[in-house]
């Protein structure tokens, strides 16, 4: 479901909570965050409060936030029990239709990702292929705690930028 700009500032708390409750994966305090800052005057607008939310909710929220994301071609997804966007962006990325060989290849990653890091890779896979999504895995499991913390924090805002374009038309 889309609606334009108008209709998403004219929604009651509750409804807007829960048309932007997917934004930020399983993270509901972030458009409640948001919600009395309305009306918000373009989407830019709208992502740059939720992102400001984010960044002011502290390490221990923003841990939470990570760690509310699914692997990259986990076994949820082969389950089929990740969010309808997580599935959509996945599946777009080519995720689902990996071979048993490049499966375990990801579940190696994601394993070797999260004892390094204690939270899952998160990539803002639109774009992407399997190929890149991989290079990316290997590259960023050089980086330090901090700088994965960051980088993570970075693609998820990513992805809800990606998800507001998908909800949000610009017809008003």
């Amino acid at each position: 479901m889309t609606m334009n700009l108008d209709q998403l500032n004219a929604l009651s708390a509750d409804e807007f909570n829960e048309a932007l409750g997917g934004i930020f994966e399983h993270s509901p305090w972030v458009p409640e965050g948001v919600a009395d800052l309305r009306p918000f005057s373009s989407v830019e607008e709208l992502h740059a409060a939720m992102s400001s939310v984010v960044d002011k909710a502290g390490q221990m929220a923003q841990l939470g936030l990570i760690r509310a994301h699914p692997d990259l071609a986990g076994k949820a997804a082969r389950q089929g029990r990740l969010t309808s966007s997580s599935t959509s962006e996945q599946k777009g990325a080519g995720l689902d239709r990996l071979t048993d060989e490049e499966f375990e290849e990801f579940h190696a990653l994601n394993n070797a990702y999260q004892s390094r890091f204690d939270f899952p890779f998160i990539l803002a896979v639109r774009g992407h292929d399997k190929y890149s999504i991989l290079a990316a895995f290997r590259k960023r499991l050089e980086n330090n705690s901090g700088e994965e913390v960051l980088e993570a924090l970075h693609q998820i805002g990513q992805i809800a930028r990606f998800r507001l374009d998908d909800l949000i038309s610009g017809e008003v």
